[in-house]
């Protein structure tokens, strides 16, 4: 059985930075295109960030362009999300999510942490 576990969140004062983490376990044959999703109160779950299978292709919500940086270790089944300069804005509920190839089943499918909370006091 493969796991997502998230952790990292925390609170933070506004302009300041967190680091999530979020470590794959189980079954895995191979981790594929990985991003980070967040979700505020009373608002729907929104795409953050992404990177390919290969971690040469990022890609970010506009809104956090120029402040998070999403990487990947492979070697470590992690996916990472710096976020710097941080706004009240970015408080939220953050998830990450997995394109993963079970070794049990050998397909791929998508998986999701169960989300590490992070807090932008003003």
């Amino acid at each position: 059985q493969v796991q997502l576990v998230e952790s990292g969140g925390g609170l933070v004062q506004s302009g300041g930075s967190l680091r999530l983490s979020c470590a794959a376990s189980g079954s895995i044959v191979r981790l594929n295109a990985m991003g980070w999703y967040r979700q505020a109160p009373g608002k729907q779950r929104e795409w953050v960030a992404g990177v390919s299978t290969s971690g040469t292709t990022r890609n970010y919500a506009d809104s956090v362009k120029g402040r998070f940086l999403i990487s990947r270790d492979d070697a470590k089944n992690t996916l990472f999300l710096q976020m710097n300069s941080l706004r009240p804005e970015d408080t939220a509920v953050y998830y990450c999510n997995a394109m993963i190839r079970d070794r049990t089943t050998l397909k791929t499918s998508p998986y999701w942490g169960q989300g590490t909370q992070v807090t932008v006091s003003s």
